[in-house]
């Protein structure tokens, strides 16, 4: 598929989607039925019959794979620890011509599975899946991808890669929310039908390396391009890029006032993790959305964009350079039995983004930030559609800012979405505890709308942050400073608001509206100041009218049609307050427990 035909394709899908009764795939666009876990129980059995491959294999040893020898070097194992990590020796043999070799071959040959063996393996390139190809590492088998930004931006047909000059080959991608033409991701697929990668248990293992020094000695690795990991003084993708040209320059159609609006007296506007949402909101073709070398925006580990019948399963993913697994524009998309270890700056585990029909069961998340973060787009860019249709069951959650999270790049909306039977183990609760377990995520400017969101049966056997992380408002709105802990600290956060003074233009309010969670049990842990669960039992605070300022007509909306029943929540730190409502209608309570006193009310704020 040439870029010209995907960008209009994605058009043609922004202006269908609002229909409201698309379906990019089998499963009908329903009506609600009375009882909404039906429809969940629908959506995964889109998923019973496994995706047929043709039982023949493609060997990477066949077409020139060897293993490789490892060592230790000093490193990231997190980003917050500094100590030993392995890695392949200097001069180890790359792999990654004969698997790309083996993936041809397969899809050539109508289909097939290429087999990576037992064994240390080392890439200098990604893995790109072509249609009917099935990638499976055996148990044992380690891939190291290599540890150097310039084998994600070279030649690579496959993955249909643009010549940007001294950026690089650059594949089209998207980061946070938005469309840019990037690093290829460590794992991708464009445009393909019936691809899976897998491994026979959690010793086949997917390595982004992320806290490996770069191989040529240019710096301490992927993690550092973001500021939490950047050496001091050095450039990241939160501080001004010489290489971003004023946006007046790339965007002269704009007049002063409206490049005003965009981009503002704030410092770091030309930073490129600022930079990019800038180029959204100025119209600017993506095209034109050039990053790759010479940039700070991390590749995902594993990306597929705008491909049909995808199914990861049965390996673990490892030190991710940014987000882990990264689905656009996916139909039926199966994630199964992953475990997901990296402690990275961004490394959330699972973000679908724009995709339709997607089953997420048995996984293993260990994250250094959301578990899963359903998206939709940002800014102006909504041309993928919505996310809907998601199943979330059956699996562990150890750390992250949020367990199961929505937004917060949502513009395109989100709706159908229904998580169960999830253990919120919450196991480093005393060194690194998960922010949040139920969370939303959005603002003013990434609007967009959440509804029929579904969640039961929720295991806390180690609460939640105990510790606030406080909403910090725009000033002169109702909401002071310091009092509302949408950072962390309660089991269920609405945060309507979230970072609002990140984004200049807050002209899109989002639409928040029937949610329904029930069974959530809260453990509490011991603390030298008494047993806690959480330090609030909900949070919600919903759009915040001062942060808007977009044209005077837009209505900004509360939160609707919200139950909380049959949970218990544990001690709250703030037994005082132990929830916080604003602006929200139809917030209802029904056999909820804090601190021992059982609750059935209706709230408003």
């Amino acid at each position: 598929m040439t870029n010209k035909t995907f960008l209009q394709r994605r058009r043609l899908i922004k202006g269908t989607a609002a229909l409201g009764t698309v379906s990019f795939m089998g499963l009908p666009a329903l009506a609600q039925a009375p009882d909404p876990w039906a429809r969940a129980k629908e959506i995964a059995g889109v998923f019973a019959k496994p995706l047929p491959f043709p039982k023949r294999d493609f060997p990477v040893t066949a077409y020139g794979g060897k293993p490789c020898k490892v060592h230790k070097v000093a490193g990231y194992p997190t980003i917050r620890a500094k100590g030993q990590v392995t890695t392949p020796v200097p001069g180890s043999h790359d792999s990654h011509p004969a698997l790309r070799a083996a993936i041809a071959a397969a899809h050539k040959a109508g289909g097939g599975r290429v087999l990576v063996p037992a064994g240390d393996w080392y890439l200098k390139g990604p893995i790109v899946l072509l249609s009917n190809v099935h990638v499976h590492l055996a148990k044992g088998a380690h891939v190291y991808f290599s540890a150097s930004p310039a084998d994600y931006a070279r030649d690579c047909p496959e993955a249909q890669t643009v010549d940007c000059g001294a950026n690089g080959k650059l594949v089209l991608s998207r980061w946070q929310g938005n469309d840019c033409f990037n690093f290829a991701p460590l794992v991708y697929a464009r445009g393909q039908k019936n691809i899976a990668i897998t491994g026979e248990d959690w010793t086949s293992i997917l390595d982004g390396q992320a806290g490996v020094p770069y191989e040529d000695g240019s710096g301490p690795g992927w993690w550092s391009m973001n500021q939490k990991g950047a050496e001091k003084g050095a450039l990241h993708q939160g501080v001004d890029n010489p290489a971003n040209p004023p946006l007046a320059t790339v965007a002269p159609h704009l007049d002063a006032a409206t490049l005003a609006r965009i981009v503002g007296d704030r410092p770091n506007a030309r930073a490129d993790e600022k930079y990019l949402p800038a180029l959204s909101e100025a119209g600017v073709p993506v095209e034109k959305r050039i990053f790759g070398l010479g940039h700070y925006l991390r590749p995902c580990l594993v990306e597929f964009m705008d491909c049909e019948n995808v199914l990861m399963q049965g390996y673990q993913a490892v030190n991710a350079p940014f987000w882990i697994h990264h689905p656009v524009k996916c139909r039926n998309v199966h994630f199964s039995k992953v475990r997901m270890e990296s402690i990275g700056p961004n490394s959330d585990g699972f973000d679908p983004e724009s995709c339709d029909t997607v089953l997420v069961d048995g996984c293993w998340f260990n994250t250094g930030d959301d578990c899963i973060a359903i998206k939709a787009g940002k800014n102006a860019d909504v041309g993928y559609g919505p996310t809907r249709n998601v199943v979330i069951q059956n699996s562990v959650m150890n750390s992250g800012h949020g367990g199961i999270t929505l937004g917060s790049e949502m513009s395109a909306g989100i709706e159908h979405v229904y998580a169960q039977n999830i253990d919120v183990r919450n196991a480093h609760y005393a060194t690194d505890p998960i922010n949040t377990v139920v969370r939303l995520k959005t603002n003013m400017n990434r609007g967009g709308y959440l509804r029929h969101f579904y969640v039961r049966d929720l295991k806390l056997p180690n609460g939640v942050r105990l510790k606030p992380g406080f909403y910090t408002p725009i000033p002169g709105g109702p909401v002071p400073a310091k009092t509302v802990p949408t950072g962390g600290g309660a089991v269920i956060t609405f945060d309507c608001d979230y970072t609002p003074s990140f984004d200049l233009v807050r002209s899109r309010p989002p639409e928040v509206s029937d949610v329904h969670i029930s069974g959530i049990r809260v453990t509490n842990v011991d603390t030298p100041e008494g047993s806690f669960g959480c330090y609030q039992a909900f949070v919600v605070l919903g759009p915040v009218a001062t942060s808007y300022n977009g044209p005077a007509d837009r209505p900004v909306l509360p939160v609707r049609n919200v139950t909380i029943s049959d949970c218990d929540f544990g001690n709250a730190v703030k037994a005082d307050a132990p929830w916080f409502v604003h602006n929200a209608q139809g917030v209802t309570l029904r056999n909820v427990t804090i601190g021992g006193k059982r609750y059935n009310e209706k709230l408003s704020g």
